[in-house]
């Protein structure tokens, strides 16, 4: 009967796995940060074209220029919003980026190994076939060296 199959670096295969676990975990973090960004950017545009609609007065009625001062105000403020909420975009892609790398090296790493056992299993499983065979073969001889016995001997030496 041929060994069980055992493959000598199954600790580090799990290692690579649970590293691609992890890597694919913080691209979902990073992804949904970014997410997050984006709807924020959308919240602050929405708003600011609210304000500009907030701005209008209808004609011929009286403009009350403090109220047109707070809103310039509050769009200027809301334009530097959106600025800052598109920087931190700009990084937030540049993080996913980064994570979709690591996530792509991790799961090269962890499938160089499974290919690795599938070899190493395959070679294993050809040995094991192999010693079948020669065992299979050498009862084979045995088998045709006794039964050749038997028919040389006289019926006879058979029953004594």
């Amino acid at each position: 009967m041929a060994t069980r199959f055992r493959f000598r670096l199954e600790a580090l295969l799990k290692l690579r796995k649970s590293l691609e676990d992890e890597a694919q975990r913080k691209l979902g973090r990073e992804m949904g940060a970014l997410r997050e960004i984006e709807k924020r950017i959308a919240h602050f545009q929405a708003e600011h074209g609210r304000t500009l609609e907030t701005r209008r007065a209808p004609q011929g009625s009286v403009v009350d220029l403090d109220q047109w001062r707070a809103i310039e105000r509050y769009l200027v403020v809301l334009e530097h919003r959106i600025q800052v909420a598109q920087a931190e975009r700009h990084e937030a892609e540049q993080r996913v980026h980064e994570a979709r790398k690591a996530l792509t090296l991790a799961h090269q790493a962890h499938l160089t190994l499974v290919r690795l056992k599938e070899r190493r299993q395959e070679a294993h499983d050809l040995e094991a076939m192999h010693e079948e065979i020669r065992n299979l073969d050498e009862i084979a001889v045995l088998r045709h060296r006794f039964n050749t016995q038997l028919q040389s001997l006289s019926p006879s030496e058979v029953n004594p």
